[in-house]
């Protein structure tokens, strides 16, 4: 019995893609385009979590290396108005001669904005406040006691003579 050929033309490289190549093909021998082929009957079944979700999806975002922020404990005052008789109960605040003596930076509290009025004469002592919580704070008779801040001294620049 004879031996059935394949036909010459057919070994030649574009025969299966009609001149095409690799570039017009559909989307065939690779199983869909994207995530096509992931579904119930899919081949490839999509991970679902573990060691092979970054290998599939890739990762995502980005490290910043830059400055890290920390929060400021902030308080109004408004709140501590509200939070001055706990305060005095509590020992974190003393009332001496219609002053108010408070240590916020014991407190935990870094800033004082100026959110709301002042009725009460005031001492606060705080790391840092806003300029208009403290006029509001000496226009009531009362002040606020920040940190004294270290000049910055100017570069000296050493003056070349001709010579």
């Amino acid at each position: 019995m004879t031996t059935k050929r394949r036909r010459k033309s057919t070994r030649s490289p574009g025969s299966r893609t009609c001149g095409y190549g690799v570039s017009h093909r559909g989307a065939g021998e690779r199983g869909g385009r994207g995530r096509a082929g992931t579904g119930k009957k899919g081949k490839c079944k999509m991970p679902v979590k573990g060691r092979w979700t970054i290998q599939y999806f890739g990762k995502t975002g980005f490290k910043s290396k830059g400055i890290k922020y920390t929060a400021l404990s902030i308080i109004n005052l408004r709140q501590l108005e509200e939070l001055l008789d706990n305060f005095v109960k509590d020992k974190f605040a003393v009332l001496e001669k219609d002053v108010y003596t408070v240590n916020l930076t014991g407190l935990g509290i870094d800033k004082l904005l100026s959110a709301g009025g002042v009725t009460k004469k005031f001492r606060i002592s705080v790391s840092a406040a806003s300029k208009t919580a403290v006029e509001k704070v000496k226009a009531a008779g009362g002040e606020v006691i920040l940190p004294e801040a270290e000049p910055k001294k100017a570069p000296e620049t050493e003056e070349k003579g001709k010579e």
